[in-house]
């Protein structure tokens, strides 16, 4: 199995916390950093998400507690997700919409 540095360095971690020299604080910042990147999406790949998985725009607002109006505009690229909508987009990019079911 080949281990990213980042995992490597979080098993680290984890061990120094299990051993009782580092505190849940620490750790939960190496957690932070090993975090993946949130991943922007264009108009295009955003209707392509929603059509790989395929719901309706209305159906895919609702998953993603957002209005309709919300996804038609990401899809027309005259909106963009950020924050937790960003967040949300990626986990349904890579998960599939039952991670938020």
């Amino acid at each position: 199995m080949n281990k990213s540095l980042l995992d490597v360095i979080h098993s680290s971690a984890e061990d120094l916390h299990d051993a009782g020299v580092m505190d849940l604080a620490t750790l939960r910042e190496f957690d932070a950093l090993c975090l993946p990147p949130v991943e922007k999406y264009t108009a295009s790949q955003i209707k392509s998400i929603r059509t790989h998985i395929k719901v309706s725009q209305g159906v895919f607002a609702a998953y993603l507690n957002t209005s309709i109006s919300t996804v038609q505009k990401w899809e027309q690229g005259t909106k963009k997700p950020n924050g937790p909508s960003l967040k949300l987009l990626n986990l349904v990019a890579k998960k599939g919409l039952d991670v938020l079911a």
